[in-house]
């Protein structure tokens, strides 16, 4: 991955075109949060249901900081602990931001800052966040290497960016809305950070 591909990227997503790439975990769909056409066409390569919220995902822990001021300290205590990494944290939303990624769920968000190491290091470059979701069929396996994904969804998106083979896990879903008032931190999906692993950093 280049540092011109990561530049076509970035103005792939500013015009709500919609991009496949690589995470830290497996291949992504990614468009613009605040465009409907880009979600609307999102979703229909998964076969998503409209009402199931995607996550927004920065690619700097300062700028996914900056932009939810609502969270408060414990919250921001945790993040700096868990990310960047292969977690997805759901956070609370009071302010009802990025409402396309929160679908039918407005008052609660996905977050995920992902560890932009080897290959993944030139998207450290992408400065706005992207709605995001895994590429593949919803309820479908996982996609490791770009060749992975089905052939209709590759046709579909604006952009290829290949990242190479990834570790092929997805990330670890890790609720945090009732972190801040002395709630738990549960993990609802299994993934690629074990439950221990978020337990000791949190600890």
């Amino acid at each position: 991955m280049t540092g011109e591909q990561v530049a076509t990227f970035n103005r792939c997503i500013a015009v709500g075109g919609v991009a496949l790439f690589a995470t830290d975990t497996v291949y992504g769909l990614a468009t613009a949060p605040g465009s409907r056409l880009g979600v609307r066409r999102l979703y229909a390569l998964k076969e998503r249901p409209p009402d199931r919220a995607a996550a927004v995902m920065f690619f700097d822990l300062g700028l996914a900081v900056e932009a939810l001021p609502e969270l408060g300290s414990r919250t921001r205590t945790a993040l700096k602990r868990l990310l960047p990494g292969a977690i997805t944290v759901l956070l609370p939303n009071p302010a009802r931001r990025f409402p396309l990624a929160c679908a039918a769920e407005p008052e609660r968000l996905g977050l995920r800052v992902p560890a932009l190491t080897g290959e993944l290091a030139p998207l450290a470059a992408v400065c706005r966040p992207v709605l995001q979701s895994s590429a593949n069929r919803s309820g479908g396996p996982d996609a490791r290497r770009l060749t992975d994904v089905e052939p209709d969804i590759r046709a579909g998106v604006d952009l290829q960016l290949d990242g190479g083979e990834l570790p092929g896990t997805h990330s670890t879903v890790l609720d945090l809305t009732t972190y801040e008032d002395g709630g738990a931190a549960t993990v609802v999906r299994a993934g690629a950070v074990p439950a221990a692993a978020v337990a000791a950093a949190l600890a």
